[in-house]
């Protein structure tokens, strides 16, 4: 390509890790990282486990992208990366440029470097290890209305701040967002940057997105913005309560057709239990008028999400059965469902390499797959 503006690392054959290395070319990855266990594959990548060389027992993922595969789509990734390095602890841009702190968030899955070889692009992450939203609300034993509340302020303060910053995520939805770790107090973790957007980048019309959680305006086929992200959120808190989602249609033109009028109810007997708080909350963030549509800071300060509005009645029951009802064969879990790495393998018991299958782990999404989440430009009318 090259992607980050610098030449290849791979020009030489070698037969070792430094053979034929010329000592004024880029790193390759392998002088830093043992790459270990696959964690998961994409379309046009896979994610593999990685350990530190320099601090044996520190882990990463590590998203390898194949250059050949990807042809054609390289402005997605380019794109992929500037968000995430946005987002990263420092800015340190492949042309040498130290361009100082980056700006970094609890929430956020953080792109930590990148290589680059003659066939391959590795971008190195932050490793995930708690697994995904809906897989631990359905393992608790106690789920509430304030357990929701808490994961949504989450997300909203992540999102709210990258709106600050000017991106727009454009695919907000429950596989990505990932708990941090496995323990019962593990923060959430928004990942898969994809589709994500610099404000500043023009103009946003394209059609894109996750059909279901994606915003009217959008389908209208009409310029958009950081509104389209509060919507998605407004979507997910919806699920969260009942375990359902507010819109849904074998046909996706009757879906779009329902999304394009924000028509959805609190069904009885699932929504009986849940606040007229919770309800109006939900109002406010999936209301089709972009411009009465809460922005992150207004949701945050819904007395759902800041004060003591939210129930602390035990859902779990209904919640989880609706959950595994209608998502456990759902086309999420279909098109990418990684291979886990156990609470032990962060504790360094790599010696097991089949022992990863309980917890979805270091997967920041795979830009293939959500290039082909994109709506069809004929799908809206």
């Amino acid at each position: 390509m090259p992607l980050f503006g610098k030449k290849d690392s791979s020009k030489k054959a070698k037969t070792g890790r430094d053979a034929g290395r010329d000592p004024e070319k880029s790193p390759a990855i392998e002088d830093k990282y043992t790459l270990k266990e696959l964690l998961g594959t994409g379309a046009f990548s896979e994610v593999r486990l990685a350990e530190s060389r320099d601090t044996p027992g520190q882990l990463f993922a590590v998203k390898i992208i194949d250059k050949k595969a990807l042809k054609g789509k390289e402005d997605s990734l380019e794109n992929e990366i500037k968000v995430l390095r946005r987002f990263s602890a420092l800015q340190n841009e492949s042309d040498g440029q130290n361009n100082g702190p980056g700006l970094t968030h609890p929430n956020i899955v953080q792109l930590l470097e990148t290589y680059e070889d003659k066939s391959k692009v590795y971008l190195v992450m932050e490793l995930v290890t708690g697994g995904e939203l809906f897989d631990r609300i359905v393992e608790k034993g106690s789920y509430t209305e304030k357990d929701a509340s808490g994961l949504i302020r989450q997300v909203l303060e992540a999102v709210d701040y990258m709106h600050d910053q000017g991106v727009v995520h454009r695919d907000l939805k429950p596989e990505n967002l990932l708990y941090y770790s496995a323990d019962d107090d593990s923060k959430i973790m928004i990942s898969d940057f994809g589709l994500s957007k610099m404000e500043d980048s023009g103009i946003m019309a394209t059609a894109c997105g996750t059909p279901g959680y994606v915003a009217p305006e959008v389908l209208a086929q009409k310029p958009y913005g950081k509104a389209v992200d509060v919507w998605s959120i407004g979507v997910i808190s919806y699920i969260l309560l009942c375990g359902y989602p507010p819109f849904y249609d074998e046909n996706d033109a009757n879906l779009f057709a329902q999304i394009l009028k924000g028509e959805f109810e609190f069904d009885s007997p699932y929504w009986d239990e849940i606040s007229e708080s919770a309800k109006d909350f939900i109002q406010n963030l999936m209301c089709v008028n972009v411009d009465k549509r809460y922005t992150c800071k207004q949701a945050l300060a819904h007395p759902w999400i800041s004060g003591n509005a939210a129930s602390n009645k035990n859902i779990h029951g209904t919640v989880s059965a609706q959950l595994k009802k209608n998502f456990a064969k759902s086309r999420w879990k279909q098109a990418y469902h990684a291979a886990t790495v156990i609470r032990q393998m962060q504790r360094m018991a790599l010696s097991s390499s089949g022992s990863a299958t309980n917890q979805a782990a270091g997967r920041s999404g795979d830009t293939a797959d959500a290039i082909s989440s994109c709506i069809n430009g004929g799908a809206s009318k």
